[in-house]
């Protein structure tokens, strides 16, 4: 599939077929491009939950809000984490500007980006929830405490086609400087 067919494709899904599963082979694929991502000093601080046995599947589930589990039924799902206080900090852990850990959320999008973008291209869907319960995840799933759940991640098949929703225009959001 072409890039600019890639981008242009990628959807919010929202139902997913119970006939196909996703399997761990195809999420370390998508993790396998989301590691090319860049980060800050090349610090790759972002980190991969994921779940693809059913039982496991069930744990991160029960973390998410009731609408948002029925959003990812017949999905495996991965939760996304990063290592806070390295991007974007000095070795002293000083921040190197008033962004902080806000440099470790870019990069955890960046390679998130790479992942949802993939999983495209190799015919699944994906959506990104982040309405959940970040203290319960890190219990249930142990998650060490220097990391900072962001999102979960439902990738299987679309059982949907979604319509492309309105986008903004390049003059809509473009600020030349002169």
């Amino acid at each position: 599939m072409d890039f600019n067919e890639v981008i242009k494709s990628r959807r919010s899904i929202r139902k997913y077929s119970a006939e196909k599963s996703v399997t761990a082979e195809q999420i370390e694929e998508l993790i396998k491009s989301a590691i090319y991502a860049p980060s800050w000093k090349n610090s790759q601080t972002a980190r991969y939950y994921c779940a693809v046995e059913q039982e496991a599947i069930e744990k991160v589930r029960n973390c998410l809000p009731e609408f948002n589990q029925k959003n990812c039924e017949n999905s495996a799902l991965i939760v996304t984490t990063f290592v806070h206080n390295r991007s974007g900090f000095k070795p002293d852990g000083e921040a190197q500007n008033e962004c902080g850990n806000g440099w470790g959320y870019y990069d955890l999008g960046l390679a998130n980006e790479n992942l949802l973008l993939k999983a495209t291209e190799m015919g699944l869907g994906t959506l990104v929830m982040g309405i959940r319960d970040g203290e319960m995840l890190k219990s249930t799933l142990n998650i060490p405490n220097e990391e900072t759940v962001v999102a979960v991640i439902a990738v299987g098949y679309p059982n949907i086609e979604p319509e492309m929703p309105k986008r903004n225009e390049p003059n809509d959001i473009i600020n030349w400087i002169k």
